[in-house]
């Protein structure tokens, strides 16, 4: 236990301190988010926040985790720093999707490749239990590319997908300390305190962005803390009823996989790529409504702990009965928030030094909405 604590306590100071020095070193190096007419932050931000989390989360796990007694998490520090390099380059060089795309597909094998993170049942899902090897592995993949993926897309605005990655991993974490699964336990816990001591300077209004370093780590870490709840047998824990991890899991990271995947099928639909930029996500919606940074990053995180307790209170009723009450409650919030009628997020326009730009822009949007 006084683990864990070391490593809360620790991932919180490392992220709390070597925030500025990030900040300092863009500000010395001029490494900004500069704004532009498609950017629509008003002044340069630094983009490269992620790096703070990712040094501090993978300093406590190496430190405090003995690989023998999870050696799979060696995997996950390869596939880290793969997938922290990707980012680090996009932030800097805006990569095409594709090889975005290819470099994620490269990360998950080196973590499903004598890895242990498999995905070999869908619990009952739709009737299915066991799957075959060969949709495993796909599944697998799909579900490590998806959680990936939607983090990445849903760093939209200030503080929200740190405060979503929280909520998550918190989750997890208690989950796993309940159940004594140290070397996971310290993951999730310390990547709970590494983002809150990174949100001090990344909320509203931020000081630094977390830029794609931070989103596709954050995903990955997400990702692995999923797979390793669904795989784990938690029926027998003591003052916490388990039974439908995978339903669990989803709901956990249900609000950015809802997000991308709407977003998804709008642009397919649209005859655009799934990876073209737009402004559809939820928070662009939000923020045409004339909500803030603030006021949406808490409305979404709190609605996200609200399906989760859905989820663990509709348990004796089955995987199915809880993901379908998950989507349709999706539905449901999809149905409230999007405007009816001629009403669209393109449409609505103020003035910015002479020029016309979305109303969306005095609420203060940054690169990355534009990415997305």
């Amino acid at each position: 236990m006084e683990f864990l604590v070391f490593a809360a306590i620790l991932s919180f100071v490392v992220s709390f301190i070597t925030t500025p020095v990030v900040i300092k070193i863009a500000d010395a190096k001029k490494l900004f988010d500069q704004p532009t007419a498609n950017k629509i932050h008003f002044t340069p931000i630094p983009t490269f926040g992620g790096i703070s989390f990712f040094v501090a989360v993978l300093f406590s796990l190496i430190l405090l985790v003995s690989f023998k007694t999870a050696p799979e998490l060696q995997n996950f520090i390869a596939a880290s720093i793969l997938i922290f390099f990707i980012g680090l380059k996009d932030d800097v060089y805006l990569i095409s999707p594709t090889k975005k795309f290819l470099g994620q597909v490269l990360a998950v094998f080196l973590l499903t490749y004598q890895g242990g993170f498999h995905l070999n049942s869908l619990q009952g899902l739709l009737g299915i239990e066991s799957l075959h090897p060969v949709l495993s592995t796909a599944f697998t993949y799909l579900t490590f590319l998806v959680i990936i993926n939607a983090y990445n897309l849903i760093d939209g605005i200030d503080g929200l997908a740190g405060m979503l990655g929280i909520v998550a991993a918190l989750f997890f974490g208690i989950t796993f300390l309940v159940a004594k699964d140290w070397p996971y336990a310290i993951l999730a816990f310390s990547l709970v305190f590494a983002l809150l001591g990174f949100l001090f300077y990344n909320f509203s209004p931020a000081r630094v962005f977390m830029g794609d370093t931070g989103s596709l780590f954050l995903g990955l870490v997400l990702a692995v803390l999923s797979v390793r709840f669904i795989r784990t047998d938690l029926s027998g824990l003591s003052g916490l009823k388990i039974t439908q991890t995978g339903a669990l899991a989803f709901a956990a990271v249900f609000i950015p996989i809802m997000d991308t995947l709407r977003v998804f099928m709008i642009r397919i639909y649209k005859g655009m790529s799934p990876f073209d930029r737009d402004v559809n996500h939820l928070h662009h919606i939000f923020l045409n409504k004339g909500y803030s940074h603030s006021q949406i990053s808490f409305i979404l995180t709190g609605t996200s702990i609200v399906f989760i307790a859905i989820a663990y209170l509709l348990q004796p009723l089955g995987i199915n009965v809880i993901i379908s009450a998950l989507l349709f409650l999706g539905f449901i919030l999809m149905w409230l928030v999007i405007p009816k009628g001629p009403e669209k997020c393109e449409e609505s326009s103020i003035k910015k030094n002479g020029q016309s730009v979305s109303l969306l822009d005095k609420h203060g949007w940054k690169r990355s909405e534009f990415n997305n």
